[in-house]
């Protein structure tokens, strides 16, 4: 397998800002240009053979989550929902992991576990052991806080351990995190296959949304996993299961 790394890179910010005058008023309205991301490629060895399946799988992070971990569920499961549903020429098929296409509120654990995570840093922890120690006050499930410690970088040699995510700007950012940017299914729909995998002890793809999903996703297939909204960290097998039968199968 080649592993090629792309050295991280951004666009600058364009703004353009226009006044539109309408009834009296005055409406100013800015547009920004995308970022560039950053990403790992992972390709074979050799040449594509005649009659291989292209398609690349694109994996999307969520919330604490990042490309260290891979995890596609969450905020990113929402931001591929949307890119299917905006450019559904781009998407043969999406998985999404624990989300719905829905406006929702956050649990109140994620307000916690930024507090522990500042608690950290300003601790200026040495070891991840040490990390860990301190997140135990907020969150019991041993795989979670392995998730969540998962960020801890060192920027510099014998210097404290850091989160590589922005907690101010995380925690300043919840309240309108959960958001979705479709909300008529009659307008916009994906016609292609898609898998929701949900934790059945998670609240974030409830049994009334169902029919919204369907709507949106007509070609839509559910499977239900015993466990929180990180199903992935929790039961990584059953996880795996559901995406090779549904990779295998999905036309």
């Amino acid at each position: 397998m080649t592993w090629y790394k792309p050295r991280p890179s951004l666009v600058g910010r364009i703004i353009h800002q226009a006044k539109i005058t309408r009834q009296g008023r005055s409406v100013s309205t800015s547009t920004k240009a995308p970022l560039k991301l950053v990403y790992d490629l992972y390709e074979p060895p050799t040449s594509r053979a005649q009659g291989h399946d292209s398609h690349p799988i694109i994996f999307l992070h969520g919330l604490f989550g990042s490309k260290k971990n891979n995890r596609s569920i969450s905020k990113g499961a929402k931001t591929a929902m949307a890119l299917a549903l905006r450019s559904p020429n781009l998407v043969r098929n999406i998985i999404s992991v624990d989300n719905a296409p829905v406006d929702a509120v956050l649990e109140s654990g994620f307000g916690t576990y930024v507090e522990g995570m500042k608690r950290i840093e300003r601790a200026g922890v040495m070891r991840q052991a040490e990390a860990d120690d301190i997140l135990k006050n907020y969150e019991e499930s041993l795989p979670v806080r392995q998730f969540l410690l998962a960020n801890l970088y060192r920027p510099q040699p014998n210097k404290p351990q850091r989160f590589r995510v922005p907690l101010d700007i995380l925690g300043r950012s919840l309240g309108h995190m959960a958001d979705f940017p479709f909300k008529n299914p009659e307008e916009t729909r994906f016609e292609k296959p898609a898998l929701f995998i949900r934790g059945t002890r998670s609240k974030y793809v409830a049994d009334d949304v169902l029919p919204l999903i369907g709507q949106f996703f007509p070609r839509f297939r559910l499977v239900d996993v015993d466990a929180g909204h990180w199903l992935i960290s929790e039961k990584p097998e059953a996880f795996r299961e559901a995406v090779v039968d549904f990779l295998s199968t999905s036309k």
